[in-house]
């Protein structure tokens, strides 16, 4: 998913539940600016100063979303919890908008359909899908993120700059950021497991394990 705006790195949160709270955050710490819409006041002011915009409203009201000016941004998420209603008229009023990249949560199978059929992009299943893992999706170079309890995490993404046209001996990639190329994948080749000889290109995509915190510090490299 790339970026393409003066916007690029705005993203719109509407609901800062637990799971739109985890995302906001994780996006505002990649150091995307963040704005949300949150219809409980108690919580609108708790975020007040933690992300780069709040507001207090209801998305479902299409009022809401044309104040906040919903359309200059590039993506959004919708992360409303309590009602599937308020959930299909926010993620209805973000289509109307022209939103071009939109994840929205569901809380059944049969809001996953609706919210499919309105033109939502992507549907999380918050069983599946952290608030942290969706961030890190959305943000461009992980294409798959899995993170366990214990602060590890397993991701699939693109090479950095520094690992193109060189081994994994020479790049030291391991050494640099406490992380291990596990395997590389050519387009419309097979997944091979990384030996210190493999040359990385920059059309491959990495399969790449180790804490979480130091795979961010990969992922965040040119």
């Amino acid at each position: 998913m790339g970026w393409s705006s003066s916007h690029d790195d705005d993203v719109l949160v509407v609901g800062l539940g637990r799971f739109g709270a985890a995302a906001a955050l994780e996006l505002r710490r990649l150091d995307h600016k963040v704005t949300a819409i949150e219809k409980d006041g108690f919580l609108a002011e708790k975020f007040l100063g933690r992300l780069s915009h709040v507001i207090h409203g209801d998305a479902s009201d299409v009022q809401v979303i044309r104040d906040a000016k919903a359309g200059r941004f590039e993506k959004a998420v919708v992360a409303i919890g309590s009602s599937v209603e308020a959930s299909v008229l926010a993620c209805a009023n973000l289509v109307d908008a022209g939103i071009p990249d939109l994840w929205a949560k569901a809380l059944s199978p049969e809001h996953a359909r609706i919210l499919e059929r309105i033109g939502i992009h992507h549907i999380v299943r918050p069983e599946a899908d952290t608030g942290r893992r969706v961030a890190h999706l959305l943000g461009g170079r992980m294409q798959e993120y899995i993170e366990f309890d214990d602060g590890f995490a397993i991701v699939k993404m693109r090479p950095p700059t520094e690992a193109i046209g060189f081994t994994l001996e020479q790049s030291a990639i391991r050494s640099k950021y406490g992380v291990t190329i596990v395997g590389v994948k050519a387009p419309g080749e097979d997944f091979t497991y990384a030996v210190p000889s493999t040359k990385v290109s920059a059309h491959d995509t990495l399969i790449v394990s180790g804490p979480t915190t130091l795979i961010e510090r990969l992922a965040a490299r040119p």
